[in-house]
């Protein structure tokens, strides 16, 4: 159930970013008709997000940990973009993806989705507090 909420969580987060950073950085649909392909689109992205989260950003996390060291920890935002232009590359070979105009704007939307999911991760996470308690 976790991992769906962080799909969803994902999925909102980069649907608001392209609502703020949009011609820059924006999903690309075949057939934007419909807003359940918009919204089915907004969460496959956001799965796949998550999956580069989980996968290779603990690879690159090791790798870089100098950088990080150096940096103080604003090395993240640089791997949090490369993630996000990763999520675009992996999401072109379909029929809609993920379009990031360059690595500037990705570094500016990583930041956005960042905060935007720790806010909605705070939200959720109150609300499953009340409800146990």
């Amino acid at each position: 159930m976790a991992f769906v909420l962080r799909v969803i969580i994902n999925g909102v987060a980069i649907w608001v970013t392209t609502l703020v950073l949009r011609p820059r950085f924006d999903v690309v649909l075949a057939d934007p008709s419909t807003t359940w392909k918009r919204v089915v689109a907004f969460l496959v992205i956001g799965l796949v997000f998550g999956l580069v989260n989980a996968i290779v950003k603990p690879i690159v996390r090791l790798l870089s940990l100098p950088l990080y060291i150096l940096t103080l920890g604003l090395f993240t935002l640089v791997v949090n973009a490369l993630m996000l232009l990763l999520t675009g590359w992996l999401t072109r070979f379909t029929h809609w993806g993920l379009h990031i105009e360059s690595f500037g704007i990705a570094v500016v939307a990583a930041l956005i989705i960042s905060v935007l999911s720790f806010i909605l991760s705070v939200i959720i996470g109150r609300r499953d507090r009340r409800h146990h308690a």
